[in-house]
């Protein structure tokens, strides 16, 4: 059986934000992947990006150094 295991979670304030980490994480560099907002946590749009914990420091790394805009960075436990 699976267990859940800590993530680092991205959220937005919108839709085309999300949409442009996906765009440049196509490219490389951006570590994870779009899923649906959790349910533990309230952001603007229903689209984060998801990492394991431990790589949570790159991503807001990424994030920063490709000036791409984050509504907030989250950890939850998850499948």
């Amino acid at each position: 059986m699976r267990s859940k295991t800590p993530k680092a979670v991205a959220t937005f304030a919108s839709s085309s934000d999300a949409l442009a980490v996906e765009s440049q994480a196509r490219d490389g560099g951006i570590p994870g992947r779009a899923i649906p907002v959790p349910s533990e946590i309230a952001a603007g749009c229903g689209i984060a990006w998801c990492v394991p914990a431990a790589e949570r420091d790159a991503l807001e790394a990424a994030l920063r150094e490709r000036g791409l805009a984050f509504e907030g960075m989250h950890e939850v436990y998850l499948y």
